[in-house]
C-alpha cells in the first residue's frame, strides 16, 4: 500500500543504483532525502552528485554521521551493507524503521512480483522470464538485483515486476510477498554477510516459508529446496525432475511440461536451445514453469527461448584470436558458478582465469573440477595464494600467476591449450568496482588484441 511521504525525513544508506532510485522516487513524493555513503567521493561521482543536488537530495560522503541516522523517520538500506555493521547496529538500537529498496517498491506498487532467487542463474532466468512475458504481450520489466531497481518502474503501467532477488534483498524486506517465487539452486555463498551457511539458507527459504507466495517454483533435484514444499501452503511447480503433476523436466532430448491434469506437453528440443551449459537448462525449465503459470502459450515460450541471448558477463562469447575462443563469465563470483562454466564445455578442457577477492568458501569441489576440466589456470588477485594452495592439494599443477587481468589474458592465450574463460569464482572488489567493470575490462582487452592482430 502506498504511503504518504510528504515531509518525511528519509536516509538512504549507500550511493548505489538502488539507493539513488529510491531517493529519486521518495523526493518526488515530497520526502526530505539524504543519501549517506561510507566511501569518499571519486571523480566518477561528480555527474551523479550534481543531478541529485538539482533534485534537492542531500548526499554525504566519507561516512555515516550519527545525526543523519538518528534524525531519520525511515532508513532505506543498501543490500550491500551487512547486518553486523556499526551503522545497522545503530539503526536497530534506536528502533528506526528500516528496509530495502525492493521492499519500498513492493509497498508502493500495485502490480504482482515474480521473484527469482538462488545462488546462481538468477540473472539469466530473470531476463528470460521477462522476455517470454514481453513476447506474450505483457509489460514485464526485469528488475531488482539484475541491475535495474524495481523503484524505477513503480509509476509505470506494468503487468509484472520480474525481480532478481538476492539474499541481501530478502533480508532487508519485511512484507515483500511475490505472487510467484522461484528457488533455482543453493550452494554456500555470501557467508561473510550472513555469518554462516545456515543463516544464508534460512534467509533464502524465508521468501517461501514466511512470505507464502501464491506459487512456488522449486528445483526438484535439490532436496533442501524440494522439501520446502512440505512447509508452505503455496501451489508448487517442480522443475529439473519429473513429478506426479505440475513439473518441467528433460527426457529423450526434449524439455517437457506436465500440467495439473498430468497431461505432458513438449516445449522445446534441447538441440534447439541457443545458450550453452547444462546449468542453463535448469534456468530454462524454471522460466517455462513461471510463464506457464501466468498463462503464456507454450509455442510463445518455445519461440522466445530459441531467440534468447545470454545476458552480458554470463559465459559470453567475445572473440576468436589465432584459433582460440575467449569467453567472459565475470558474473561467476562464487565457485559453484565457475564449476557450471567449466561443465558447459563438456569434455573440452579450458584455460581458466580465476581469482579476485576471496569469499572464504570451501574450494575442494572447485579444485577437483579444475583437475578434471581445466588444461591450465591463470590466477590473479587477492585470492591467488589460497586458490593455488588448494588446487595443488588436489594434484593440479599447471598454474600460472599474473598481477593484472590483461597479463592473465595474454598468458592464457599464449598457452594455446583451449578456450580462454574468465570465470573468477571470486568477487571483483580487490581490482574492480563490480563484476560488470571486470567483465568489460576483459572484453575490451580481448577485442583490442583481436584488432591489433588484424592490422
Amino acid at each position: 500500500m502506498k504511503r504518504k511521504w510528504m515531509n518525511f525525513d528519509v536516509t538512504i544508506l549507500g550511493l548505489s543504483k538502488s539507493g539513488i532510485s529510491a531517493a529519486k522516487y521518495l523526493a518526488h513524493k515530497g520526502a526530505n532525502c539524504t543519501i549517506s555513503e561510507k566511501r569518499e567521493a571519486v571523480p566518477q561521482d561528480e555527474e551523479t552528485l550534481k543531478e541529485l543536488e538539482k533534485l534537492e537530495i542531500k548526499v554525504e560522503m566519507g561516512g555515516h554521521k550519527d545525526e543523519t541516522i538518528l534524525n531519520a523517520d525511515v532508513i532505506i538500506a543498501s543490500p550491500g551493507i551487512p547486518p553486523h555493521s556499526d551503522v545497522m547496529k545503530m539503526v536497530r538500537e534506536n528502533n528506526i524503521e528500516c528496509f530495502g529498496e525492493l521492499e519500498l517498491a513492493y509497498r508502493e506498487a500495485i502490480k504482482p512480483f515474480i521473484a527469482i532467487t538462488g545462488t546462481n542463474g538468477k540473472t539469466t532466468t530473470t531476463k528470460l522470464v521477462s522476455e517470454i512475458l514481453t513476447r506474450a504481450g505483457y509489460k514485464a520489466p526485469a528488475c531488482g538485483n539484475i541491475g535495474i531497481p524495481a523503484t524505477d518502474f513503480i509509476e509505470e503501467d506494468v503487468d509484472f515486476f520480474v525481480a532478481e532477488v538476492s539474499s541481501y534483498q530478502i533480508a532487508t524486506s519485511r512484507t515483500f510477498k511475490p505472487h510467484i517465487a522461484v528457488f533455482l539452486n543453493y550452494t554456500p555463498d555470501h557467508i561473510d554477510w550472513h555469518g554462516d551457511e545456515e543463516e544464508y539458507f534460512r534467509v533464502k527459504a524465508s521468501l517461501f516459508r514466511d512470505r507464502k507466495p501464491a506459487w512456488a517454483v522449486l528445483n526438484a533435484r535439490d532436496l533442501k529446496i524440494a522439501y520446502l514444499k512440505l512447509d508452505i501452503p503455496s501451489e508448487t511447480y517442480f522443475f529439473n525432475r519429473e513429478a506426479d503433476d505440475k513439473c518441467v523436466y528433460q527426457q529423450n532430448g526434449q524439455i517437457l511440461l506436465k500440467d495439473r491434469k498430468k497431461q505432458v506437453h513438449e516445449v522445446i528440443k534441447i538441440d534447439e536451445i541457443p545458450i550453452k551449459g547444462r546449468h542453463n537448462l535448469e534456468n530454462i525449465m524454471a522460466a517455462i514453469a513461471v510463464c506457464y503459470i501466468t498463462g503464456v502459450d507454450l509455442q510463445v515460450i518455445r519461440e522466445a527461448i530459441m531467440d534468447f541471448a545470454p545476458p552480458e558477463h554470463r559465459l559470453e562469447f567475445v572473440a576468436t584470436i589465432d584459433g582460440i575462443n575467449y569467453y567472459n563469465d565475470s558474473k561467476a563470483t562464487n565457485c559453484s558458478s565457475s564449476i557450471c562454466a567449466l561443465k558447459a564445455f563438456d569434455d573440452k578442457k579450458v584455460v581458466l582465469i580465476a581469482g579476485g577477492r576471496d569469499k572464504g568458501t570451501d574450494l575442494l569441489e572447485f579444485s577437483r573440477e579444475i583437475k578434471k576440466r581445466a588444461a591450465a589456470v591463470v590466477l590473479i588477485g587477492e585470492a591467488a595464494d589460497r586458490f593455488e594452495e588448494e588446487m595443488r592439494k588436489e594434484g593440479f599443477e599447471n598454474i600460472y600467476r599474473e598481477d593484472s587481468l590483461e597479463r592473465a589474458i595474454d598468458r592464457a592465450g599464449q598457452l594455446k591449450l583451449g578456450p580462454v574463460v574468465l570465470s573468477p569464482a571470486c568477487a571483483s572488489f580487490d581490482m574492480y568496482k563490480n563484476f560488470e567493470e571486470r567483465g568489460r575490462a576483459f572484453k575490451e582487452y580481448v577485442l583490442k588484441k583481436k584488432t591489433a592482430g588484424s592490422c
